[in-house]
């Protein structure tokens, strides 16, 4: 009889969890400044978050906000500052490296000569 109750609690048990669903899927909304002169810089920026874990990259052009929805149980959020400088982009966090930035059309380069960023020359 014992044996019964049992596998009856456990049969309701799960059979609850199976009702409940899934958990919810853990949402994060940041923003954070990014380096762009354009629309091929916007362009170039979201699609370098258009990655598993990112369910929403929008940048500002005017505002040079980049605003990122991401699932933090996948990325951190300085895995997405290095994925917009591994385009060529400036983050507040992360540097693109000089090769990349050199590599982007001329409308898109937005360091001065006396960048704090760049090299120093005197």
């Amino acid at each position: 009889m014992k044996a019964k109750i049992i596998m009856l609690l456990t049969a309701m048990l799960l059979s609850t969890m199976g009702i409940a669903g899934p958990k919810p899927v853990k949402k994060t909304t940041i923003s954070f400044a990014v380096e762009a002169n354009c629309g091929d810089c916007k362009n170039r920026i979201e699609n370098a978050l258009d990655k598993k874990g990112v369910y929403k990259a929008i940048f500002n052009l005017d505002s040079k906000i980049l605003t990122v929805t991401y699932d933090p149980r996948k990325l951190e959020e300085i895995q997405l500052h290095n994925m917009v400088a591994m385009v060529g982009h400036d983050t507040e966090k992360v540097k693109a490296s000089n090769v990349v930035y050199e590599s982007l059309p001329d409308c898109c380069k937005y360091r001065q000569d006396d960048d704090e960023w760049g090299p120093h020359q005197h």
